[in-house]
């Protein structure tokens, strides 16, 4: 069963990480964002880490491959979790702009979505390793850095360059055009058949009483079909 909230969007512990040395006792605040373009498209997520006086400890950018947008949500709250637990931060506060998945974690909404349904799993184990936990909604305008960097990640993996990359495009090469014009047959030329022969690509004849007699002294084997064209 997952941890009870004990107030709207925070969790206590189930079964907290042992403290240790470096382990460190106040809050860190993760703004995270993902998406895709295209449902599924390429996907990335981004994530802003700060401590609680503002300073920047970690910016997360990854591509995911062709990915739903609620799935690169999801890998960037799965993200700011692992941080927290490998830097040994116990408190968590998550902002994100993805209602339906701060909802489903707080509990709110249930999660149908056979994808989606071993990301909540994995968030909520990984969160029960914490003290303490909150996630909250905003706005896509109040969430710019993690929109950012996950529109960062998905410019690496669709090969884009960023806004201060300057790429010259390799020239593009021109389709030749033919060096000679090879005409179509023509179907009245004269045969280039030697006599007693059918090398040529074209015949002349005529038809007299139901048969096709060729000029020029050519033959047909028996079983060839004729085009015949009249003059």
């Amino acid at each position: 069963m997952p941890p009870r909230p004990s107030a709207p969007g925070l969790f206590g512990p189930e079964s907290p990480a042992q403290a240790g040395p470096s382990r460190s006792t106040g809050w860190i605040n993760a703004h995270c964002d993902g998406g895709a373009r295209g449902n599924p498209g390429p996907s990335g997520y981004g994530a802003l880490i700060q401590d609680d006086k503002g300073a920047v400890l970690a910016e997360l950018s990854e591509f995911l491959g062709i990915r739903t947008n609620n799935y690169a949500e999801y890998s960037g709250l799965l993200g700011c979790l692992q941080y927290s637990l490998d830097h040994h931060h116990p408190r968590l506060r998550v902002v994100s702009d993805s209602e339906l998945m701060v909802k489903q974690i707080q509990g709110k909404y249930k999660v149908n979505s056979p994808d989606l349904k071993p990301l909540w799993q994995e968030a909520r184990s990984r969160i029960a390793k914490l003290e303490a936990f909150e996630i909250s909604h905003a706005l896509r305008h109040k969430n710019k850095d993690a929109d950012r960097l996950a529109n960062e990640a998905m410019d690496r993996g669709m090969k884009r360059p960023g806004p201060s990359s300057q790429v010259t495009p390799a020239p593009q090469k021109a389709t030749p055009y033919p060096s000679k014009s090879e005409a179509p047959p023509n179907p009245y030329a004269e045969s280039t058949a030697k006599p007693g022969t059918t090398s040529g690509t074209m015949l002349r004849g005529f038809t007299k009483d139901g048969a096709v007699h060729i000029l020029g002294g050519a033959t047909l084997p028996d079983g060839v079909f004729v085009k015949i064209i009249r003059e």
